[in-house]
């Protein structure tokens, strides 16, 4: 597994993106296609910015991406992308809401690589990333466009599959992945969400 783990990161170098998560995001789109030339995106836990770098460069010029997170992320961008947005900002707090509004009132997609500080206790560590997820999935339903798509990471705990089922109360099409440039011993996994039923 080393070995692998090694071949994301050393790509991730080559391709100047600041780490080997991007890969994660890269595979879910290959096979989804839920990134689009010209969409909006709302990137939640940017830092250090691969995702953020990786969406600009699908969604195009046309296209616009906001990255939030509470650290400052990578502020490169890419040739031919589209222009990021970086705020620095706590995504608990109500005045994002704001803050993300003043480039778009809605997105199209709403991506999160957040994870919480790990203690090593596997059932605090879960209960931790739902917490911030559960927010995420909040967010979402206050800033998705209809049919908006939303995806996000998880780490797997006893409360997982309720949060599923109410994911999937609010998306056409729900998919629980893991990508192979997961760690093998990790937990997390990525949830997909396509197609936003949006309440009138």
């Amino acid at each position: 597994m080393r070995k692998i783990n090694d071949y994301y990161s050393k790509k991730a170098k080559k391709n100047n993106y600041p780490a080997r998560s991007v890969y994660k995001l890269e595979e879910v789109q290959q096979k989804y296609k839920f990134l689009k030339h010209g969409d909006s995106v709302l990137d939640l836990g940017c830092y250090p910015g691969s995702w953020s770098l990786f969406a600009s460069e699908v969604v195009g010029p046309t296209g616009i991406v906001v990255g939030v997170d509470l650290e400052q992320a990578d502020k490169s961008e890419r040739p031919g992308g589209g222009p990021i947005n970086w705020l620095c900002q706590d995504i608990m707090e109500p005045e994002l809401m704001i803050a993300v509004r003043k480039f778009r009132p809605a997105f199209k997609v709403l991506i999160s690589d957040l994870a919480p500080k790990t203690t090593g206790n596997k059932w605090a560590d879960a209960q931790k990333s739902l917490l911030l997820v559960r927010h995420t999935l909040a967010l979402a339903e206050e800033l998705l466009l209809n049919k908006g798509h939303y995806l996000c990471k998880v780490f797997q705990g006893e409360d997982f599959p309720q949060f599923v089922a109410d994911v999937k109360k609010r998306f056409g099409m729900v998919k629980v992945l893991k990508p192979k440039s997961s760690r093998v011993e990790s937990r997390e996994v990525f949830l997909l969400g396509m197609d936003y039923k949006k309440r009138s």
